[in-house]
């Protein structure tokens, strides 16, 4: 399957890591990033390169100016006084906290921010597809357990390469396009979910309990953004079996080729 023009130059794709409480070397907080994420974005044609653990607005904004995309990763759970303020104790205790004191939180916030401003290709993935929700406004489920009576089990982390349930995708939607389908198997390893769905989106996936598996952005405020994908699921872990996952990675770098050629 070939995405990108033939003399087209490998976009560069700026993917942002989890952080660890304890790394390898000195025990030290450390960048972490699964390397599904490397090997789905150079499956598709591209060359990711990792955020640097800064909050520096410019240093930020000088990362997004100098690639042609940006991928939200999964991860950690999010604070949730960014989405409830008044969260009750039980739900509330069911939400890891993040080793950093929340500065992944306010990095990637100020990434989504840059990623909008400068106009860049954009695919969030799972705490990605969570955070962006919160970045515009919207409200998460907390723990999908609680909130969300006969759920589906959304956490099989066991099963990460396996699809696990299926999520229907709305008709004429960018997900459907580049899946080439109207339903999607997905894997599912989340315990928190997209609630409300801030207004720049609609949902675009969905799963058989109700929860949005996928957004995009409306067709109005689509107009400047050269590509957008947020998914709830993780298709890195899914490329090397499922095409349709493959797909969603190689159409995002296309899209970068093309933002990197004009």
């Amino acid at each position: 399957m070939r995405y990108l023009p033939r003399m087209a130059k490998k976009p560069l794709i700026l993917v942002s890591p989890s952080i660890e409480k304890r790394g390898v070397e000195f025990h030290d907080l450390s960048a972490s990033l699964s390397v599904k994420y490397d090997l789905a974005v150079l499956q598709a044609g591209g060359i990711p390169l990792t955020m640097p653990a800064t909050t520096d607005r410019a240093v930020i904004a000088e990362c997004v100016r100098r690639v042609e995309g940006v991928l939200l990763t999964g991860g950690d759970d999010i604070n949730p006084d960014l989405y409830d303020k008044k969260l009750p104790a039980k739900i509330k205790k069911t939400v890891g906290q993040t080793p950093d004191g929340g500065a992944r939180d306010l990095r990637e916030l100020i990434l989504i921010e840059e990623t909008f401003r400068q106009r860049k290709p954009l695919l969030a993935i799972c705490r990605g597809h969570q955070l962006l929700n919160i970045a515009f406004g919207g409200q998460l489920v907390a723990d999908i357990r609680q909130q969300v009576p006969g759920a589906l089990n959304h956490q099989q982390l066991n099963r990460a390469f396996e699809l696990v349930h299926e999520a229907a995708l709305t008709p004429g939607s960018l997900v459907s396009k580049i899946c080439k389908r109207l339903v999607l198997g997905v894997n599912s390893s989340h315990h928190q979910a997209v609630q409300k769905v801030a207004e720049p989106f609609v949902a675009t996936a969905v799963s058989p309990d109700g929860l949005v598996e996928a957004m995009e952005l409306k067709p109005v405020a689509a107009r400047g953004m050269p590509f957008l994908l947020s998914v709830q699921f993780h298709p890195e872990r899914l490329t090397q079996k499922f095409a349709e996952h493959r797909a969603i990675f190689g159409k995002f770098v296309e899209a970068c080729v093309r933002k990197n050629l004009k």
